[in-house]
């Protein structure tokens, strides 16, 4: 335990150079296992042992078998911040991700894009004010970000209550300070039961959620009933979906959510939804800095697709470079690192049996990064893999799942996209910026994978001159291939480790685990599409416990 904890503090006490593979930094124990014994192995974690899978046709397996490959228990503190729909397992797992479904299928999204272009312009005005006469300014990016993701959340999913949401939003960010804390503590049950001073603030927080929540939901319900609503937020949406399903099951008391349900649901929907989109927009402002030439192929494509207009739905959809920088992104620093399976009892996974009560690990961070499965230059930052779409970059394998997979892939993963198609295109609209010599490269994990340092940026003024555009790009006119990013939803889908490797396997075996062997940026002036110039810690402690980290998929 003392030793784990000593490598996981090693790892993030200093920096790494911006070309170096973040994985010992990010996953150290998980990266050092995998090194010295192969792709094979387990660690233990306390009394349970943990087998990490990185064979594809094994991962599709326990995404697919959700019966047999079950989410983990989370913390109990962590139920505070989030529960819902990732959390839960079987009827009630189907239920509400039938009732939730349709808020997030596109023509949904389609109604919410003014939204995520309020929430975004907002931000840009902030900078561009930061800026000022003097026209130049340094500030740290990744605190604005969160906090227009926090504001696009706030105005999706709740519309008219938006003030009320930006509320709520301020407490769950605090609640997830206080649930990290208890993640990186050694679990001891029944402390939190105790009047600490943590403790007693954590449930304040709770039930101040609650009854915001509570009240925004039976206005809402008022409204509704009186014909008087609109369905056009996550919340609207989710009510009028809800209230469907109650009416088409003849009111059946347990076809439909109830309040707390309803509360949970929302409560996720603040966490996951400004989470993932926060940190999946801060690298790829890191990466489009340190790589010029790409970040140049996106400009040009944005201008030449909205020109100073205001991005709209339809052309976000023709974006096809953006698109490919965005999955680059998602492959090189996915929002969540290792996704976590248990399962009950002895299961057969291809030529594995896997014992009852052991845990499965999904390290994405490191499948994303085999050079097996993406070829020599999987350590490269580079979008033109994904020119062909996905499944012809990943050669048909599931080697890429920063979204998760199989029924329970992340239900948000269309609204997180589009979100960020969104800001980017306004901030290349608007900026050129390129990479400090004081950047500090420190990507560290506190549930997502975030900037240890935050990302801070000499700023200067831009201008933008008018510009011929098309909404018929040449270079997005290949739709389909875009829409691959956005797929519809499908309704039927409702002490330190002992380690060691697996030997070789021919027939089914049983596994024996007692014999197995600060970021900165140069901001530029975009007089013209011609005067671009062409550029080629908080401690991890171990917890011998049995419930593991919240998750991100659904």
């Amino acid at each position: 335990m003392k030793d784990l904890s000593i490598m996981s503090k090693q790892a993030k006490s200093k920096p790494i150079n911006f070309s170096d593979d973040i994985s010992p930094r990010v996953v150290p124990i998980v990266h050092h296992t995998l090194k010295n014994y192969g792709k094979n192995f387990f660690i233990w974690i306390g009394p349970k042992p943990r087998v990490y899978i990185t064979d594809p046709e094994q991962i599709k397996d326990v995404f697919t078998n959700i019966g047999e490959f079950r989410k983990p228990h989370i913390n109990p503190l962590s139920r505070l911040l989030i529960s819902g729909v990732v959390s839960y397992e079987g009827e009630k797992w189907v239920k509400h991700r039938k009732i939730i479904n349709p808020a997030f299928r596109i023509e949904k999204l389609k109604g919410m894009t003014n939204a995520f272009y309020q929430s975004c312009n907002d931000m840009i005005s902030q900078w561009e004010r930061l800026i000022g006469e003097e026209g130049s300014c340094e500030l740290d990016i990744w605190p604005y970000i969160e906090n227009l993701t926090g504001d696009a959340i706030s105005r999706t999913a709740f519309g008219s209550s938006y003030t009320e949401g930006k509320r709520i939003f301020q407490l769950q960010k605090e609640q997830a300070e206080f649930v990290m804390k208890a993640l990186q503590s050694v679990y001891i049950p029944g402390w939190r039961f105790l009047p600490t001073k943590m403790n007693k603030r954590m449930k304040e927080i709770d039930r101040e959620v609650r009854t915001l929540l509570t009240e925004i939901i039976n206005n809402r319900e008022r409204e509704r009933k009186a014909g008087n609503a609109t369905n056009d937020d996550l919340l609207g949406i989710l009510l009028e979906s809800n209230s469907t399903e109650l009416r088409e099951s003849g009111n059946e008391k347990n076809a439909a959510m109830s309040l707390t349900d309803v509360i949970e649901e929302c409560k996720l929907f603040y966490f996951a939804g400004q989470e993932t989109t926060s940190v999946l927009l801060v690298w790829t402002m890191v990466l489009l800095s340190k790589y010029p030439n790409w970040q140049v192929r996106a400009r040009e494509e944005v201008l030449q697709v909205f020109g100073k207009n205001k991005p709209d739905f339809d052309g976000l959809h023709h974006l096809k470079v953006v698109t490919m920088i965005l999955h680059e992104v998602l492959r090189f620093y996915p929002p969540v690192t290792v996704l976590n399976r248990a399962v009950d009892k002895d299961t057969k996974l291809g030529n594995l049996i896997i014992p009852a009560g052991a845990m499965i690990g999904l390290p994405i961070i490191l499948i994303q990064r085999d050079c097996e499965l993406w070829g020599d230059n999987a350590n490269e930052f580079d979008p033109e893999r994904f020119s062909e779409g996905v499944s012809k970059a990943t050669k048909g394998q599931l080697s890429f799942f920063p979204f998760g997979g199989g029924p329970r892939l992340c239900i948000g993963q269309n609204f997180a996209m589009m979100e960020a198609k969104m800001a980017l295109s306004l901030i290349l609209q608007h900026f050129s910026f390129e990479i400090s010599s004081s950047y500090t490269h420190a990507p560290f994990t506190i549930i997502t994978l975030q900037p240890q340092f935050g990302a801070h940026i000499p700023h200067q003024h831009v201008v933008v001159s008018s510009i011929e555009h098309s909404n018929d790009s040449s270079s997005s006119s290949h739709l389909d291939d875009v829409l691959e990013s956005l797929p519809e939803i499908d309704d039927r889908f409702f002490t330190l480790p002992c380690t060691n490797s697996h030997r070789p396997q021919q027939q089914d075996d049983k596994l024996n685990f007692q014999n197995l062997g600060s970021v900165s940026f140069y901001w530029a002036s975009l007089v013209s599409l011609n005067s671009v110039p062409e550029l080629g810690d908080p401690k991890n402690q171990a917890q011998a416990q049995n419930s593991a980290d919240p998750e991100l998929d659904g």
